[in-house]
């Protein structure tokens, strides 16, 4: 009997120290685990940090990038207006007198072929009538004069002088013929396109009255286009110093470079226009396509460089109330919101005059959705329900 609770005894004391050694065990993974906790959250709840997980970082598109100070272009900002090129244009004129009428249905920006009939001109139902008629009845005239003299000529029956004169009024009278009378038809005569291009603009409308010379149409080539930049005065003595430029149209987002499409400064103005206080500087650039004429235009002007200047991409910005945040990546798992001080935009890239140091690891892309991660949870964080 006593044998018996001796063992039980021993046995009893040969499990205690394992079963304390579990219990110890739980309770160290216990703490480390709200150690992890604990340093989880000291970053969520630290100022101007977001926590934000790789994998929904990689999902939203963030990409970082390391901001350095390098050369950076001085630009003058500016808005300006896409225009065709003066010497891709050409004006169609109305070759006669009369009452214009259309060949066909006609719209600006629809492809004109060199020699398509685009309007007739008649008049015959005004008051000094038909002008082609009118041409052929003086033509045969001089024609019949110059036929009697040439004759007497050879005979010298009248003088060299006035053969001369007679013949004169002959040629120009047949040219003046040719000229309207080739091209007549019952409707009138014909005006045809003296080139190919595109419609740009129609001066006219069926039953108009033109005289000869009357612009009716202005046909474009479109293969230059001009860029027509309104620069304040205050720039003036920075004109000189202009090397190129960059500029982003009402309708898109692009920014496009003058040198990638083979831009060159045309002209800077020496003086205002009187009504305006800007002064208008003109390039010339190759039509790609995708910039139409009219529009208007957000433009950067490159004037130099600087070097050791820190800057981001303005992708990199966000806006609040008229102050600009950056978002430096911390680690791994969070980001920090930063204030930036501004100074010039080339279109591209921004200056930050203070609030960055080189080296940091700046958002450069999907910053939009690091910023609605932290406000408004559109991107849900690290959280710790358990």
């Amino acid at each position: 009997m006593l044998t018996r609770v001796a063992t039980s005894a021993a046995l009893a004391l040969a499990f205690l120290p394992a079963t304390s050694c579990i219990e110890q065990h739980a309770e160290h993974a216990e703490e480390a685990e709200d150690h992890d906790d604990d340093d989880h959250d000291e970053h969520e709840h630290a100022p101007g940090i977001i926590i934000m997980e790789p994998e929904k970082a990689e999902a939203a598109g963030v990409e970082t990038s390391t901001v350095t100070f390098s050369s950076f272009n001085d630009v003058i900002q500016a808005s300006g207006k896409i225009m065709a090129a003066s010497c891709d244009e050409t004006i169609i004129v109305a070759t006669t007198s009369g009452v214009v009428s259309h060949a066909q249905h006609i719209a600006e920006g629809m492809s004109i072929s060199a020699g398509t009939t685009l309007y007739y001109v008649a008049s015959d139902k005004l008051q000094d009538g038909d002008q082609a008629e009118r041409a052929r009845i003086a033509y045969l005239a001089a024609k019949r004069d110059y036929d009697r003299t040439l004759p007497l000529l050879e005979e010298h029956l009248i003088t060299e002088s006035e053969f001369n004169t007679i013949r004169s009024e002959y040629e120009t009278k047949k040219v003046a013929y040719e000229a309207i009378g080739s091209n007549t038809t019952p409707r009138g005569v014909t005006v045809k396109a003296t080139t190919s291009g595109y419609v740009s603009k129609c001066s006219v409308k069926d039953g108009d009255y033109v005289n000869v010379g009357t612009p009716l149409m202005t046909i474009t080539r479109n293969q230059h286009l001009n860029l027509r930049v309104e620069v304040p005065m205050r720039y003036y003595s920075s004109l000189s110093k202009i090397q190129s430029a960059k500029f982003r149209t009402q309708y898109s987002d692009v920014l496009i470079d003058m040198k990638s499409i083979n831009g060159h400064l045309m002209s800077s103005g020496k003086s205002a226009e009187t009504t305006s206080s800007y002064v208008p500087v003109t390039f010339q650039f190759d039509n790609n396509g995708t910039t139409v004429p009219g529009a208007y235009a957000e433009v950067f002007l490159i004037t130099g460089k600087r070097d050791g200047v820190l800057s981001v991409p303005i992708t990199a910005l966000t806006e609040e109330q008229g102050v600009y945040y950056v978002y430096c990546k911390v680690d791994d798992h969070s980001y920090r919101k930063q204030e930036v001080k501004l100074g010039a935009s080339d279109g591209e890239r921004t200056e930050v005059t203070s609030g960055l140091k080189g080296g940091e690891s700046v958002v450069v892309k999907g910053a939009i959705n690091v910023k609605l991660a932290g406000a408004s949870n559109a991107i849900p964080a690290h959280n710790h329900n358990h």
